[in-house]
C-alpha cells in the first residue's frame, strides 16, 4: 500500500507510535574499511516522534492525548507553544521523505500517536512515545491503574494485526523511565503529579507513584510482548523490544562508595525497567532500599515477564558524575533521596564539567559515555541486540543570526563524530549493536522547551515551515555513503578472494 494511503487510513480506537528504520567515515563523520565495525545491514537513520513532528492535532478524527491537553495549560511550556502544528509532518511527509532519501538513510524512526493510527515503510514501530489518550487519564488515572495493562494489550493487538505484515521491529515504550520520573516524581510532564520536595503539584506522591506507574508500564510491555509472541511473531517474523533513556553515570571519585553509588544510580534509572523484563525481578539495590514501597510481581506477572524482549533500544545523549549519599553527607539534589537511590547526580567535579555544556541544561558532551553505557548493557544483559534509537545535539533558537550561521552546525557534527567513534569502539569489543538513529531529522517541538531548542539535521523556519539542510545533514550523508562504499569494497575483495581460491583448487 502506498504511504500516502497509509497515512490517511486505518483510524481506530487506539493507535501506534512508529519507528521506521531505513542503513565509516563519521567532521568527515572517520574510519577505514578495515576499522569500521558497522556491517552492511546496519541501520542508519534519523528519529522523530508524533507529537513533536506531526501537527494536524484535530484532523481526521484524532482524539486528544495527554500532551494535547498539557501544552495548552499556561506555564507548562517554556515559550508558551504547543504541538498543534509542530513541523506539520502529517501533511509534509513526502517532502521529508525526500530529505531522508537525499541523506541516504535506510531507516526512519517516527511515531504515531496512540490516538491516531498511521502505518509506515519498513517500520520499526513503537507503541507509545510519552503520549496516552487523555480519556484513559480522565477515566482511571492511566499508568497508576492496572486497568491500563488490558487497554495497552488491546491497543498493541490492533497494531500487530493491522501492520505486522510490514513491521519487523516493534517497540512497546519509548523512555518509560522518563515518563515515570517526570510525570510522577517531578511533575514537569503530564499528568503532572508530584509532592514536595520533588515538585509543587496539585496532587500526587513522588515517593510511591513513580514505582506504581513503572510497574504498570513494565507489565503492559509484558502483556504486549506475550500477545505478539503467541499470536503474531512466528507468522510475521518480526521482533519486539523497549527503548530506555540511558545515561552513563561516572563515579565522582575512585572510592568504593562512589563506584557503588554509580551502579546504584543506574539501577534506579535504567535497570529499574530492564531487570524485570530480562531477569524477572527488580534490581537488588531497589529492593533493599525501597522494600515495601516497591511493588511486587505475582506468579502470573512473572509468567508474562518471561516473554522478555528481542532487543534493547538505547536513547543516549549525556553522562553525569555520581556521589554516594549513604556513607557520605550530601546536600539535597538530583538523586540524593531514598526514592532515587541515595546517589547524588552532578555535572561537575571540582568545578569542571564532565563534558562541554550545551544549550540543553541536561546535555553535556562526553562521547566516552556512549562506549561505556553500551558495554555496560552488553555485560549486564547477555549482549542482547541493541539499537541506538536516539542520539543528538541541541542548540538554542538564535532569532538574530544569519542563515549561514544557523546552517553551519559544526558543534553538532563534532558531537556525532565523537559519539559514533565511541559506539564503534564498543562494537569492536563485541557489543551487538544493529542500528544508529540521529535525533533528529528536523528541528521540532522539544517537549517543555517548546521551540527554544533545535536538534535538527535540517533547520525549520517555523513561520513558513521551510526545511533547509545543515552542515550535519551533509556530513551524515557523506558518512552513510562512505559506509556503503566501504562495505561494497569489502564484498568485492571477498568475492575476488573466493574466485581465486577456486581457481587454485
Amino acid at each position: 500500500m502506498e504511504l500516502s494511503l497509509l497515512l490517511r487510513a486505518f483510524f481506530v480506537f487506539k493507535t501506534c507510535f512508529s519507528i521506521l528504520m531505513v542503513s565509516c567515515d563519521p567532521i568527515s563523520l572517520k574510519g577505514s574499511a578495515d576499522s569500521c565495525p558497522f556491517p552492511s545491514n546496519f541501520l542508519f537513520g534519523t528519529a522523530s516522534s508524533s507529537y513533536q513532528f506531526e501537527g494536524a492535532v484535530l484532523s481526521d478524527g484524532k482524539g486528544l492525548n495527554n500532551w494535547d491537553v498539557f501544552t495548552h495549560k499556561p506555564g507548562n511550556i517554556e515559550d508558551g507553544s504547543n504541538g498543534d502544528v509542530a513541523d506539520d509532518h502529517y501533511h509534509r511527509y513526502p517532502e521529508d521523505v525526500d530529505l531522508m532519501d537525499y541523506i541516504g538513510v535506510n531507516s526512519y524512526r517516527f511515531s504515531i500517536s496512540w490516538t491516531r493510527i498511521i502505518p509506515s515503510i519498513q517500520p520499526f514501530v513503537t507503541l507509545t512515545h510519552y503520549d496516552i489518550p487523555q480519556e484513559l487519564e480522565d477515566i482511571y488515572g492511566s499508568w497508576l491503574n492496572p486497568k491500563v495493562q488490558e487497554d495497552f494489550k488491546y491497543y498493541a493487538d490492533i497494531c500487530f494485526r493491522f501492520f505486522g505484515d510490514r513491521v519487523k521491529y516493534w517497540v512497546t515504550f519509548n523512555e518509560p523511565n522518563v515518563v515515570a520520573i517526570r510525570g510522577y516524581r517531578s511533575g514537569i510532564y503530564p499528568p503532572a503529579r508530584c509532592s514536595k520536595p520533588f515538585g509543587n503539584c496539585s496532587s500526587g506522591d513522588s515517593e510511591k507513584e513513580p514505582f506504581i506507574a513503572a510497574h504498570n508500564m513494565i507489565l503492559s510491555h509484558a502483556a504486549a510482548a506475550d500477545i505478539y509472541r503467541t499470536k503474531y511473531q512466528k507468522k510475521q517474523g518480526g521482533s519486539i523490544g523497549i527503548v530506555l533513556n540511558a545515561i552513563w553515570y561516572e563515579p565522582i571519585s575512585n572510592s568504593l562508595e562512589d563506584k557503588v553509588a554509580a551502579g546504584r544510580a543506574q539501577s534506579f534509572y535504567m535497570n529499574w525497567f530492564l531487570d524485570p523484563i530480562i531477569h524477572g525481578k527488580y534490581p537488588i539495590e531497589m529492593r533493599e532500599i525501597l522494600q515495601s514501597d516497591l511493588p511486587t510481581f505475582s506468579k502470573h506477572d512473572l509468567e508474562k515477564l518471561k516473554s522478555g524482549l528481542d532487543f534493547i533500544g538505547i536513547n543516549h545523549y549525556t553522562s553525569f558524575y555520581v556521589k554516594d549519599c549513604i556513607f557520605s553527607p550530601c546536600e539535597p539534589g538530583p538523586g540524593a533521596s531514598k526514592t532515587e537511590g541515595f546517589s547524588l547526580r552532578t555535572a561537575q567535579k571540582n568545578g569542571i564539567f564532565i563534558g562541554e555544556p550545551t544549550a540543553a541544561d541536561w546535555l553535556f558532551v562526553y562521547p566516552q559515555g556512549m562506549e561505556k553505557i553500551v558495554t555496560y548493557i552488553k555485560e549486564r544483559y547477555n549482549n542482547t541486540p541493541m539499537f541506538i534509537t536516539e542520539n543528538g545535539f541541541g542548540e538554542n533558537e538564535k532569532p538574530n543570526s544569519t542563515m549561514e550561521i544557523l546552517l553551519h552546525d559544526v558543534k553538532r557534527v563534532e558531537y556525532m563524530n565523537g559519539y559514533l567513534e565511541a559506539l564503534a569502539k564498543a562494537m569492536r569489543k563485541g557489543a551487538d549493536v544493529r542500528g544508529y538513529f540521529a535525533w533528529s531529522l528536523l528541528d521540532n517541538f522539544e517537549w517543555t522547551s517548546g521551540y527554544t531548542l533545535r536538534f535538527g539535521l535540517h533547520h525549520v523556519d517555523y513561520a513558513t515551515l521551510k526545511r533547509t539542510p545543515r552542515l550535519s545533514a551533509t556530513r551524515y550523508k557523506e558518512f552513510i555513503a562512505n559506509h556503503k562504499a566501504q562495505n561494497a569494497s569489502a564484498r568485492s575483495v571477498l568475492i575476488k578472494k573466493k574466485i581465486l581460491e577456486k581457481e587454485q583448487m
